[in-house]
């Protein structure tokens, strides 16, 4: 036996493939690599591919000629039913996004069925480290936790960095089986664990990494400012092991895994391989071509005039402060919002500072509104002070920001509005649990 092949054998294998020649036959490649989808598929021969369909701004999605590609790949493998789910951000709403990418007629078009989880029914679940209970998608429980052992399950994520959680692969993606109102706590400094339990409750049974890109500067890249967060990659990675292919994914932006705390306490349980040093790279002279450093942090890209005053006992960037700041840099680069005004954030904010404070504001997160809303309701009048409570209510955020930057949510939906209204009625009659901005 060679020294290589000793020194790989009996490792946790991860693929990648380079998209150049072609999407369809990387996703062959790695597929193939692990004996075939047909030998992945189980006993209803059904297939449920968790996209990362996060919204429909550009470059946060999961590229839909990779889903088409992977659609008809498993439709080749002799797939019975191929479902497409997902549960977008909050301030937004599944059937609208999925309409705005292109997922809704690349379904239509490959005989796949699309899954708007937020119009399911809700069931409790619970997280072990949280110790608390948290709502996901019934559809997802009764397909992918009570009937496991019956379905394949494949995590199809895009590569991302994320302010809020350093990267965003396979096992964050799983936050979309989740209902948006059972979002908003814990996204904050506990969010982390969020991600490790969910892991726990369920895992899928492959993960694709599309690489086409990758961000950096966070997973909400502002058009005006692609060239400085949108990096080509040209690479699928993939795996049976979604802890391993998210170790790999990472390493190849310039992450370890300690930098990654949900990877990291996801490695903790032992449920995956985390340690890279255990991990064949498979076509690992692409890994080392393609490799970066990439960054979290946001750019701060922010109109001038508006002022942050953020808490110095806390204000977590898993919550109320990355939320905030990334919504302000689209609506500022993007759609054309003015500044102006003032945003509280976090808890131990100076009081003299707020003192000073006249014209608008909003108060982002519990921690602040309970420190200063009613104080600055008083002062400065009610409609002039917005408030997102929680430690991430994304649509009172956006629509808080929204007013103040003198934009209205809708434009954020670039789609006709005759047809947004028809899908959010749809939506609606579908029962829709999304928590979607209030457009009045």
């Amino acid at each position: 036996m060679s020294s290589e092949k000793s020194s790989t054998q009996g490792k946790v294998q991860v693929v990648l493939a380079d998209t150049k020649p072609g999407i369809a036959g990387a996703v062959s490649k790695i597929f193939d690599h692990f004996g075939g989808g047909s030998k992945m598929l189980r006993s209803s021969r059904d297939v449920y591919i968790k996209v990362n369909a996060v919204g429909l701004e550009p470059y946060v999605y999961t590229d839909p000629e990779v889903l088409r590609e992977t659609i008809l790949y498993f439709q080749k493998c002799g797939a019975n039913n191929i479902y497409v789910i997902e549960n977008c951000t909050q301030a937004n709403f599944t059937r609208l996004v999925f309409h705005a990418i292109g997922y809704q007629r690349i379904c239509k078009e490959n005989g796949a069925i699309p899954v708007y989880l937020d119009e399911t029914e809700s069931v409790p679940i619970f997280l072990q480290g949280l110790e608390e209970f948290i709502d996901i998608s019934q559809f997802a429980f009764e397909r992918l936790i009570e009937k496991r052992e019956e379905n394949f399950y494949l995590s199809l994520p895009k590569l991302k960095t994320h302010s809020m959680s350093q990267v965003t692969l396979s096992i964050k993606n799983q936050f979309g089986l989740v209902h948006q109102q059972s979002r908003i706590a814990d996204h904050n400094y506990r969010l982390h664990q969020k991600f490790a339990d969910i892991y726990r409750v369920v895992r899928p049974d492959f993960a694709l990494i599309d690489g086409l890109i990758a961000t950096t500067h966070g997973h909400y890249p502002t058009t005006y400012n692609a060239s400085k967060c949108v990096v080509p990659m040209d690479v699928l990675i993939g795996g049976p092991d979604p802890l391993a292919t998210d170790v790999v994914g990472s390493a190849i932006m310039g992450f370890a895994i300690q930098d990654v705390k949900h990877l990291d306490l996801a490695g903790a349980t032992g449920i995956g391989q985390g340690d890279i040093q255990q991990i064949d790279i498979v076509n690992k002279e692409l890994f080392d071509s393609r490799q970066k450093k990439l960054t979290c942090d946001l750019l701060d890209d922010y109109p001038p005039d508006v002022v942050f005053l953020r808490g110095k006992e806390r204000c977590c960037k898993e919550g109320c402060r990355c939320n905030t700041e990334t919504v302000v840099e689209m609506i500022y680069r993007d759609h054309g919002g003015k500044g102006g005004f003032t945003i509280l954030m976090g808890k131990g904010i100076d009081v003299g500072e707020v003192n000073r404070i006249n014209g608008k504001v909003h108060i982002a997160g519990s921690c602040a509104i309970q420190d200063y809303g009613v104080t600055l309701q008083n002062r400065l009048g009610r409609r002039n002070v917005t408030m997102s409570s929680g430690c991430n209510n994304l649509a009172l955020t956006t629509y808080g920001l929204c007013k103040h930057m003198g934009i209205h949510p809708l434009k954020l939906a670039q789609v006709n509005f005759i047809h947004s209204a028809r899908l959010l009625i749809t939506a609606k009659i579908k029962r829709s649990q999304a928590n979607i901005v209030p457009l009045i």
